[in-house]
């Protein structure tokens, strides 16, 4: 097994051997190993301190109070991972301050001792790695990991209430790995992730939106948020979501048939996209509805603009979640927009106007939501003939570039020299107020026309 190693592992592996320290692989390397899947992510201890592995290897760095040092691998173009190598010096238990970090860092003596610091016994074991590279290496497992693996469960490391208590974000860390791994949550363990989930409120909202990130890019994110919920623990994530529970949708001639929040959760399982922003945009794109609710003259249930007061709040919770810029843009948009007509008779420009809004890069993020939020509706196609005629329309006005007011037969040099005019916010009036009448009809955009409706609208 250690034979099949990338040989920049192995020389990392030989320096710390030769040199009489232990090594040993841990985490989801192992995981990957017991699994006989090619490993990713390679995650080391030591018995060796910080300040010994950057004797052995000075090229390394140590930038944390927390024993790990990064080893730089190797620029060649025949390895398969490049990066860092990460090796973290054995460590003890120790108390924690704010929910989160621990008060202060001591090392430990033996592999038993850091991984009984861990956090869920899927990750407390341990490959040794030694000079023999023998088959079978000795593989530690002092919590029965590799049975809870077999099983499929998440366990905390001996007592839950204390696993939870030194750091609440292995909270949502839990639901995450059962997340990923399609794994169930071991009863006390469950339990206690209920009873402690205020300790959210301590963990620091990036922490919050990395954790909830990767349980919408894993392969089951609906389970992924309704585990969430089940806990408590999307009251301290995305609180306004739960504010659809119990509002109705039904009404005479809707497919919808479940509640608000029932509603978005079923459009994130049915998101075709993979990508975990816009499964995010597609899982509160309704998350205006609940307070814009209204009843009709027949009494049914109406949510007028709802897409408005859900890109106000889309954007707040992008803002407390501290999301970047660029992503709370696309989030934004998405919920803002994704009311949009697909009626057949809708105009070329009318389409060019929806691209240019939404923008070229988030049109197919756009239809994976629709196709969401329909299959999330209770409808059985993913795609109504309107919608597959819309997506037609849109490739065609795509193809080579939606036409924008720089493809214009004329610019503001040629404004001010047929109108004899100095630079000015008139010349961008003009341009918009001629791109709105070519954009209507392509066929005018030519020089000599142009030039003439200058000076018409002067």
């Amino acid at each position: 097994m250690i034979d099949s190693f990338p040989p920049y592992i192995l020389e990392v592996k030989n320096k710390f051997v030769d040199a009489g320290f232990e090594l040993y692989l841990v985490g989801g390397s192992v995981r990957d190993i017991l699994y006989k899947r090619q490993i990713k992510d390679w995650d080391f201890a030591t018995n060796a301190t910080p300040e010994e592995m950057l004797s052995l290897f000075p090229q390394a760095f140590y930038d944390n109070a927390f024993g790990t040092v990064g080893i730089p691998m190797p620029q060649t173009s025949n390895v398969e991972h490049k990066g860092v190598v990460e090796v973290t010096t054995f460590r003890k238990e120790s108390s924690y301050k704010d929910r989160r970090h621990p008060e202060s860092v001591e090392w430990g003596k033996t592999i038993e001792e850091d991984l009984g610091r861990r956090d869920f016994t899927i990750n407390a074991i341990a490959v040794k790695l030694n000079q023999e590279d023998k088959e079978d290496p000795e593989i530690i497992d002092p919590y029965n990991g590799r049975e809870d693996l077999k099983n499929k469960i998440i366990r905390a490391v001996g007592d839950p209430k204390l696993r939870f208590k030194e750091d609440a974000l292995r909270l949502m860390r839990a639901i995450r790995f059962a997340t990923q791994l399609g794994f169930e949550i071991e009863e006390n363990t469950l339990k206690e992730i209920i009873a402690d989930g205020k300790l959210l409120s301590d963990i620091s909202k990036e922490r919050l939106r990395d954790e909830l990130l990767k349980i919408l890019a894993s392969d089951f994110p609906y389970e992924g948020i309704m585990l969430l919920k089940n806990t408590g623990l999307l009251e301290y994530i995305i609180p306004e979501l739960k504010e659809g529970i119990g509002i109705s949708q039904e009404r005479p001639g809707r497919h919808h048939k479940d509640d608000v929040f029932t509603h978005n959760i079923l459009s994130l399982k049915f998101c075709p996209s993979k990508d975990p922003i816009v499964r995010f945009a597609t899982l509160i794109h309704d998350i205006g509805k609940p307070r814009v609710e209204g009843r009709d003259a027949d009494g049914y249930v109406i949510f007028h603009n709802h897409e408005i007061i859900g890109n106000k709040i889309a954007g707040d919770v992008a803002d407390r979640l501290r999301f970047s810029k660029k992503q709370k843009e696309k989030i934004v948009t998405l919920v803002r927009w994704h009311m949009f007509s697909v009626d057949e008779h809708i105009t070329d420009s009318a389409i060019r106007r929806f691209i240019r809004r939404i923008g070229v890069e988030n049109v197919k993020d756009m239809m994976d939501l629709r196709v969401g939020d329909r299959l999330g509706g209770g409808t059985q196609t993913a795609e109504s003939w309107r919608l597959k005629l819309f997506k037609k329309r849109v490739e065609e006005q795509l193809k080579p570039a939606p036409f924008s007011i720089n493809d214009m037969a004329i610019d503001g040099h040629d404004v001010m020299k047929e109108l004899q005019m100095k630079p000015g916010p008139k010349v961008g009036q003009l341009l918009q107020k001629l791109f709105e009448e070519v954009d209507e009809d392509l066929s005018k955009n030519n020089k000599e026309y142009l030039l003439k409706r200058v000076k018409e609208l002067t």
